[in-house]
């Protein structure tokens, strides 16, 4: 029996990606959009943020949460056309970024991340986020090298 005239559900209905301000998740996150482009899919952008456990300066003036989202609008507004935009998502959640990743792959057809972000050692191939993501997200994920 032939399907050849049925229609078939979008292979993604909901794409999320994490930014952290890298080059690697700047271009992750233009990946993200062709793809929601592509199977006109919405789109979750994702900033995570927290305190320094080890921060002992003034905090006056310190809100991690607005530089997070300044990274977010900043690379949204480079990455993303601006029909993407209209179907994107923010979020900035706080917390470490691999577990707001992971959360916000309960609701996602797909996980996109880069292979190095702000952190780390350079001579990496891959990232700590991006192991733990694709060790434990809930939905499949793209690494984008």
């Amino acid at each position: 029996m032939s399907n050849a005239g049925a229609e078939h559900e979008p292979l993604y209905r909901h794409i999320v990606v994490g930014v952290d301000g890298s080059a690697a998740s700047a271009a992750a996150l233009r990946h993200a959009g062709e793809l929601a482009e592509q199977f006109n899919a919405d789109l979750t952008v994702v900033t995570a943020w927290h305190f320094p456990a080890t921060f002992t300066g003034n905090l006056a003036g310190y809100d991690p949460e607005r530089d997070a989202l300044t990274i977010l609008d900043d690379a949204v507004r480079t990455n993303l056309d601006d029909a993407v935009q209209q179907r994107t998502r923010r979020v900035t959640p706080s917390g470490a970024a691999a577990l707001a990743l992971i959360d916000a792959s309960r609701d996602a057809d797909l996980l996109v991340v880069g292979s190095r972000g702000r952190g780390g050692f350079s001579g990496l191939l891959l990232g700590s986020v991006s192991a733990h993501c694709a060790a434990h997200a809930l939905c499949p994920v793209l690494v984008h090298h």
